[in-house]
C-alpha cells in the first residue's frame, strides 16, 4: 500500500512540528492535497508517544495508528520482559494489534503468524514490519474464523484480548472480554501446548484460577511501582505442580518476587511493633496477595494485619519495595511548618487530614508515616 503521509516533504513537515502544539495545528489547512492535517497530526502525537513508550520505531518511514491503538499497546519495556526465555519454531499472535507485543515475543521463532481484524492496523503493521526488515504472515480475519480454518500446531501462542465493549466501556470478566477466552480455551489447547494471555491487572487472581484450566504461572509486572499488565502462562502440567506468581517492578533496581499460589494459604505472619527498618511492599506485590508468604520470605514482621507494612532490625536488601530507616515518635514532637511527604494507612486520617491538623508543609527528603501496629496508633520518622 502507498503511504501518502511518508512523502518526503510531508515528513520534513512533521518533524518540523513536533514540537507545535497540536491543536493549533488541527485549526490549520493541510499544506498537502493528498494528506490532511488530521493524518498529520496523528504521526506527531504517534512519534511523541514511540519517543517514551517504543522508541525502538522511532525510524524513517515507520507509520502509526490512532490514538486507540497506541494507547492500547504495550510499551517497549514490558515487551522485551515478557519475551524473555521464550523460543520455538512457530509463533501466533491471534490478537496483534500494533504489533508490539508480537515484535518482541516473536524474536526468537522461525514462523510468525499475527492475526489482526482491522484491516488498515494489519496494513500498517505490515508495512512496519517491512521497514524493520523483519517477517510475518499477516492475516486480515477475526479470531473465530482463523481457528476454524486453522490445521496447524504453534509452539506459542499469545493473546490480548479487547477490554472495552462496544460503548468504550471497561470491561473485566473473562466472558465479556473480546475474544470470550471461555469460549475459546479448548479451541486453542488442541494447537499449542503453551498460551500467553496479557489481561488488565485490575482482574482478581483467585476469580482466574477458578475459571482458566492449566494455569502454570502468573506474572504481574509493574514499571516503577504502576501495575501494568497481569500475564497468565497456560500449559499442560501434572497434578503436583504448583502455580506460581512472580512479581516484577521494571525500571527499578528491585528484585523480582515469586511464590507458590497454594503456600500463601497456609504461610504465617508474625507481628510486632516497629524496629530500625519500615519495609513497604511494591504493588506487584501487594496485587499478588503473597502477603505472609513475603512475611516468611523475608523474615519480617508485620504492624497489623491489615496494613501491609513489615519490619525487622536489620537491613534485607533484596526486598521488593521500599526500606525505610525509622523511629516512632510523638505527636508532640512535630512542629508547625515542619516539612514532610505525609503516608497514612490503616489510620484514621487522610494524608491531607493529617497535613492540616498538624499544620505540616508537603515535600522534603523525609517521610512521616502514620499507621498501626496490633496495639497502637503510631507515627513513625524516616531518618
Amino acid at each position: 500500500m502507498e503511504y501518502k503521509i511518508l512523502d518526503k516533504e510531508v515528513q520534513q513537515y512533521i518533524n518540523a512540528n513536533l514540537q507545535t502544539d497540536l491543536h493549533s495545528l488541527l485549526l490549520k489547512k493541510s499544506p498537502f492535497a493528498e494528506v490532511s492535517m488530521l493524518e498529520i497530526v496523528q504521526q506527531i502525537k504517534g512519534k511523541k508517544v514511540a519517543l517514551k513508550k517504543f522508541p525502538f520505531l522511532l525510524k524513517e518511514e515507520i507509520i502509526f495508528p490512532p490514538n486507540l491503538n497506541l494507547e492500547q499497546a504495550s510499551s517497549q519495556a514490558t515487551a522485551e520482559f515478557k519475551a524473555q526465555d521464550l523460543q520455538g519454531k512457530s509463533f501466533l499472535d491471534l490478537t496483534t494489534g500494533f504489533g508490539i507485543d508480537a515484535y518482541f515475543l516473536s524474536q526468537n521463532f522461525d514462523e510468525v503468524t499475527l492475526v489482526e481484524q482491522n484491516p488498515e492496523l494489519i496494513e500498517i503493521v505490515k508495512h512496519n514490519w517491512d521497514i524493520l526488515d523483519r517477517n510475518a504472515v499477516f492475516s486480515n480475519q477475526n479470531l473465530e474464523d482463523f481457528l476454524s480454518g486453522n490445521k496447524e500446531r504453534f509452539d506459542l501462542i499469545y493473546l490480548d484480548p479487547a477490554r472495552r465493549d462496544e460503548h468504550k466501556n471497561k470491561k473485566f470478566l473473562l466472558e465479556d472480554l473480546s475474544p470470550n477466552l471461555l469460549q475459546i480455551q479448548r479451541q486453542l489447547r488442541k494447537i499449542t501446548d503453551q498460551i500467553i494471555i496479557k489481561l488488565s491487572p485490575l482482574i482478581d487472581i483467585s476469580y482466574l484460577l477458578s475459571e482458566l484450566k492449566n494455569i502454570t504461572e502468573i506474572q504481574i509486572i509493574a514499571v516503577r511501582n504502576e501495575v501494568k499488565e497481569l500475564l497468565v502462562f497456560i500449559k499442560p502440567k501434572t497434578l503436583k505442580e504448583k502455580i506460581k506468581i512472580v512479581c516484577t517492578n521494571l525500571e527499578t533496581n528491585e528484585s523480582s518476587f515469586s511464590f507458590e499460589y497454594d503456600t500463601e494459604k497456609s504461610a504465617v505472619s508474625e507481628y510486632s511493633e516497629p524496629l530500625q527498618y519500615l519495609y513497604i511492599p511494591n504493588n506487584a506485590v501487594l496485587k499478588s496477595g503473597g502477603f505472609n508468604s513475603v512475611s516468611e520470605k523475608f523474615t519480617l514482621k508485620k504492624l497489623h494485619r491489615n496494613s501491609h507494612f513489615y519490619t525487622a532490625e536489620d537491613l534485607k536488601s533484596e526486598f521488593p519495595g521500599r526500606i525505610l530507616k525509622v523511629e516512632t515518635i510523638d505527636s508532640k514532637n512535630i512542629k508547625k511548618g515542619d516539612q514532610f511527604n505525609i503516608i497514612s494507612k490503616n489510620y484514621p486520617l487522610s494524608p491531607d487530614e493529617i497535613k492540616k491538623k498538624y499544620k505540616i508543609k508537603d515535600g522534603g527528603k523525609d517521610y512521616l508515616i502514620f499507621t498501626q501496629t496490633e496495639k497502637n496508633k503510631i507515627i513513625l520518622r524516616t531518618f
